[in-house]
């Protein structure tokens, strides 16, 4: 036992005062500044919420079937042991003393989602996923009342769905603005993940406008979502629907932090169709877009990245009738600007078809104004048929004189009149040769040299001239054209050329 005098005793706490008393003093504001800070409570707006959260089941009539494939089965084991599920398309797994292989033409289960209640009259939205290809739907409330719904209409393009239950009087979600949401605000996800009903999670909006498919800006979350959450609804603190849970990005198949969920501005405009019509009619220009990058704006004097990129025009086409050119830089469509390439096949599917409506490109340096009539866009599963575009050799093009690669990299071929005609462009060469910053840039034996800057391209000689005065110093712009598609790349001069 070590014995220690009073005076030593107080020595001993006066230099643990001063070694420990800032860490002490910045522990009590740390414990202040978090009194001041009140996390959020879920528990009313999930109990004035949760009555209106719906469990979606479909089933499916038992057909006879051959042997499943040894890589079927092995699917059919991961699903069972990891998701507690059987495989989409595949039989409930019996129960002891039950038959193998339930009789054939009676109901099985086909798979488990969530949805919401939009009206008191019975209206319900959920993903066009979760009831694709079902025989028969059933829509089951939090009180335990089961309804068969019927299904009014589905839009794959937006995973949007449409069901109807007989029912009054019901409970029903209010709808909110997704355009007024910000990334950082909490949001919560009600839903039946793995056929767990009413299950609850929570997070915040990580991003808005995120880019996965032509016609839907997703919102992004961390919200844990999960199989069976699909069709749920994400909602705000005030407890408004703010989208509808639909994807996450996994490499699992469960939650690795990032979901997506369709913006219910966007979700209600298709759900608005689908109950007049029973489908979505939607508008199309035909041609082929893509983003222009900040390099390609600078060449081309378009002073920032904006607009869609043309890179190929339908024939017969209204963008071909309205004189929309590959190369194109489509700026407005009816007054409003186009940002990013994904802006307009947003906003000519919401135009209804027929209506002709005002075009903004930039070709050559300058603005263009052009009129155009939208038609309408082919259902789902049509698809336009792709025109082959491989090379069809040189077309016995006069060869260019000079062997030597010029600045670009580029050994180029005059394009006799008949394979322009053949490739419906006014002029150009072809690519011989592709070496240095050309090779580079990805052009190849083969291409179609259009344009560089605001110069068309006519001939071989002219193109060499023409690159023999680009200032090395800046990138140039250069249209190329593979198969129906034309792109623009931006390519800087070698100095030593």
């Amino acid at each position: 036992m070590i014995s220690r005098s009073p005076a030593l005793a107080r020595a001993m706490v006066m230099v643990a005062m001063l070694v420990l008393g800032p860490a002490v003093s910045e522990l009590g504001h740390a414990q202040a500044a978090a009194s001041n800070y009140n996390l959020p409570d879920f528990t009313d707006l999930v109990e004035k919420a949760s009555p209106a959260v719906v469990n979606i089941r479909t089933t499916e009539r038992v057909r006879s079937r051959g042997g499943n494939s040894p890589d079927d089965d092995e699917m059919a084991e991961f699903f069972r042991r990891f998701f507690g599920v059987p495989m989409p398309g595949q039989p409930t797994p019996p129960r002891r003393g039950q038959p193998q292989t339930p009789p054939q033409g009676e109901e099985q289960s086909r798979g488990v989602g969530s949805g919401f209640i939009i009206s008191q009259d019975g209206y319900v939205m959920t993903n066009a996923h979760v009831v694709a290809d079902a025989e028969t739907i059933y829509v089951t409330l939090p009180d335990k009342r089961e309804f068969k719904a019927k299904l009014i209409g589905s839009d794959k393009r937006t995973d949007v769905a449409l069901l109807k239950i007989e029912a009054t009087g019901l409970p029903r979600l209010a709808l909110g603005d997704s355009d007024k949401i910000r990334p950082g605000e909490w949001v919560l996800a009600i839903g039946s993940p793995f056929g767990l009903d009413n299950s609850v999670t929570a997070g915040i909006v990580s991003a808005k406008g995120r880019d996965t498919g032509d016609y839907l800006p997703f919102i992004q979350t961390d919200v844990a979502v999960n199989p069976g959450n699909s069709g749920g609804p994400l909602i705000n603190l005030r407890g408004e629907v703010i989208g509808i849970n639909s994807q996450i990005y996994s490499r699992s198949g469960g939650y690795m932090g990032i979901s997506f969920a369709i913006p219910i501005d966007e979700a209600m405009r298709v759900s608005e169709q689908l109950k007049a019509n029973g489908k979505v009619t939607r508008g199309r220009i035909a041609v082929a877009i893509s983003d222009v990058s900040k390099e390609a704006a600078d060449s081309l004097g378009l002073g920032r990245a904006r607009g869609a990129l043309v890179g190929s025009v339908e024939p017969g086409g209204p963008a071909e009738k309205a004189g929309i050119e590959a190369g194109d830089i489509i700026l407005k469509f009816n007054g409003r600007d186009i940002e990013k390439a994904s802006d307009l096949p947003r906003m000519v599917g919401d135009t209804k078809p027929g209506t002709r409506v005002p075009l903004q490109v930039w070709r050559k340096g300058q603005t263009r104004e052009v009129q155009i009539t939208v038609t309408e866009l082919e259902p789902d599963n049509a698809k336009v048929a792709a025109r082959k575009g491989d090379r069809k050799g040189s077309g016995g093009g006069e060869e260019q004189p000079t062997a030597k690669p010029n600045a670009l990299g580029l050994i180029v071929n005059d394009i006799p009149e008949a394979r322009l005609r053949e490739l419906k462009v006014k002029s150009g060469v072809e690519v011989d040769t592709a070496d240095g910053p050309a090779a580079r840039a990805g052009i190849r034996p083969g291409d179609i040299i259009l344009r560089v800057g605001d110069t068309d391209v006519t001939g071989a000689r002219q193109f060499n001239d023409l690159v023999k005065s680009l200032d090395k110093s800046r990138m140039a712009a250069v249209f190329v054209r593979r198969g129906d598609a034309t792109q623009v790349l931006t390519l800087r001069p070698s100095q030593s050329r």
